[in-house]
């Protein structure tokens, strides 16, 4: 007798390829929909890393100033000596603000080695000069981060043939800049910001008050080359990528450590404020979208809009009331 009739699995309907495409097409438009939160949340990461740099930084301005009694040099040269650049009067030792905190960044070590004698370009400071510390680094900064190799004014290898640690964070001289103007030993009366070439700033100068002056601010190494170590006599400041700011020259070597914010007499009274494109070498430059990040005097970091007022960035760069 016949058994029962055989039945046939039933067929599975898989996707046809217009509903696969249209399920890619979701997939595509959700990631882009969530690939800038993402990168803003990263973003946001990174500036807050960032900002707890410059806080190490602020706060070791702070512990040299408790120990020193005053804050460091924007760097130490010794502009009556008969072997300075005639042309900027740098000189020997070049000792930069970065390189005088070092020994107030856990680095006691690499402070103890450098001879502050020789200088920043002696060969016997070699090895501590082109040190890549990180704390002297901003994290969305796309700049190189190579030992910086000093410069002439053409863009050729200096001389000295020194290599120098990078930073995308420079000291605030104040309005001016001087190191664009006649050469002059002293730049006393001259710089209003708190830390300039053999500035001997004491809390108590800053008389604006020191929640309301920058210090510190960014710089980043995408523009042009910025050092924490110090400055080379005869050195130059050169841009990095000249396409990013139109019009960005080389600057004398107190730009590797210096940065101003105008009105200054040789600019007709322009004013950068960070991010400024018709700035230059030696303005503040951050890679952060919505401003840069400065450190005020009292050691708080604040974010620095670039839409910021004028004539209010030019204040907060002044010690006393300008």
């Amino acid at each position: 007798m016949p058994g029962p009739p055989l039945r046939s699995a039933p067929s599975r309907a898989g996707f046809s390829l217009v509903e696969l495409l249209v399920v890619i097409a979701i997939i595509g438009v959700l990631v882009g929909l969530l690939l800038p939160a993402v990168q803003s949340v990263r973003e946001a990461a990174r500036r807050s890393q960032c900002a707890s740099h410059q806080r190490q930084l602020g706060l070791a301005l702070h512990t040299h100033a408790d120990a020193r009694r005053r804050f460091p040099a924007g760097y130490v040269a010794d502009t009556a000596s008969p072997t300075r650049d005639p042309d900027s009067f740098d000189a020997l030792p070049g000792t930069a603000w970065g390189l005088a905190i070092s020994a107030f960044l856990e680095e006691a070590g690499l402070a103890s080695r450098y001879d502050a004698t020789s200088g920043v370009a002696a060969p016997a400071n070699r090895q501590v000069v082109a040190e890549r510390l990180a704390v002297f680094l901003c994290p969305t900064a796309t700049g190189p981060r190579d030992p910086l190799p000093v410069s002439d004014a053409a863009g050729a290898p200096h001389p000295s043939g020194a290599r120098l640690g990078r930073t995308d964070y420079v000291a605030n001289a104040g309005h001016e800049d001087p190191w664009d103007a006649a050469p002059t030993a002293s730049w006393d009366g001259v710089a209003n910001g708190p830390l300039y070439r053999n500035s001997r700033t004491r809390p108590a100068d800053v008389r604006d008050g020191l929640s309301k002056t920058v210090f510190i601010g960014e710089h980043s190494q995408a523009l042009s080359q910025k050092t924490w170590a110090g400055v080379v006599p005869g050195a130059w400041c050169q841009p990095t990528e000249k396409s990013r700011l139109a019009g960005t020259l080389p600057e004398h070597a107190a730009a590797l450590v210096l940065s101003h914010s105008g009105p200054a007499a040789n600019e007709a009274g322009g004013i950068h404020v960070p991010n400024d494109p018709a700035g230059h070498c030696d303005q503040m430059f951050s890679e952060h979208p919505s401003g840069a990040n400065v450190v005020f005097g009292d050691g708080s970091v604040r974010l620095i809009e670039a839409a910021i007022d004028r004539a209010a960035w030019a204040a907060f760069c002044s010690i006393a009331g300008d």
